[in-house]
């Protein structure tokens, strides 16, 4: 498993470090099989495993419950587990008592935590021993303010993030997610931070990049959004669906092949 210390090595060495969204013990074990450096149980599972309308709706325990088996699906693997909304930047208490919760019970390696405000709760975090990912840009919480559209488009609001990326390290942030911003942006932090930065939507020059495994593989999805790239196509599901439907209504399934034999109704007294 590669560690807090080998991924800014990766960075300063300019390796690509490869995230992936995935959110149970299946994916989870592909990615781990498939040599990804890390795994991001998002709050994205609201909408994508879970059917939900938005991460709004997605809560503490449905995070715990997929980040354990994710943890079961890819042990020998560093794995992040999202705060969802309302469990961070609230009341600093609660917060706290979230995140030990969460770390604990799912084994992470690291929490994410969105947006700027939750500053004093990274370095609460950083101060207990719980390693945070911070997440700016988009931060999809917050989509009923901001939208789902490109971030920090104009001078004012890239100003404002480049600080925010500042204040996230400086609070103990011990890498950041940016997502959905000008790509010229994204690499004039990753340059300006020491942490690694982790992009989706925000071009190449970021220090390693994350997509969603229900993206990449076009499974379940109904939008593609532009920064995504489909490398394989598990839509082909639905054909194999179909003619295993197909085969047992003709009586075609299951064949001889796919049968038990055994000659016992001759002993028994039917």
């Amino acid at each position: 498993m590669k560690l807090l210390k080998d991924f800014m090595e990766m960075k300063n060495n300019g390796e690509k470090i490869t995230m992936l969204t995935a959110y149970d013990y299946p994916s989870s074990k592909q990615a781990e099989q498939a040599g990804l450096d890390i795994i991001l149980v998002g709050d994205s599972l609201g909408m994508t495993v879970l059917g939900y309308e938005s991460t709004v709706q997605v809560t503490p325990d449905d995070m715990k419950h997929h980040g354990k088996a994710v943890r079961r699906g890819a042990n020998d693997t560093f794995i992040v587990v999202d705060m969802p909304f309302g469990a961070a930047g609230v009341d600093e208490k609660i917060d706290m008592q979230h995140a030990v919760e969460l770390y604990r019970e799912t084994k992470a390696n690291a929490l994410k935590i969105e947006g700027a405000h939750t500053a004093p709760l990274i370095k609460k975090c950083t101060q207990n021993g719980i390693p945070v990912v911070a997440h700016l840009g988009l931060t999809p919480q917050s989509f009923g303010i901001t939208g789902y559209k490109l971030q920090a488009a104009s001078k004012e609001e890239a100003e404002t993030l480049i600080e925010e990326a500042k204040l996230v390290q400086q609070s103990g942030a011990v890498m950041l997610v940016l997502e959905a911003i000008p790509s010229d942006l994204a690499a004039t932090i990753s340059r300006n931070l020491s942490i690694p930065v982790i992009g989706i939507g925000a071009g190449a020059d970021t220090d390693g990049q994350v997509l969603v495994y229900h993206d990449v593989l076009n499974y379940g999805v109904d939008r593609k959004p532009k920064f995504v790239k489909r490398y394989g196509d598990f839509t082909i599901g639905v054909d194999a669906l179909k003619a295993y439907h197909e085969e047992v209504k003709a009586g075609i399934f299951p064949s001889a092949e796919f049968t038990y034999k055994k000659q016992i109704m001759d002993e028994v007294d039917a």
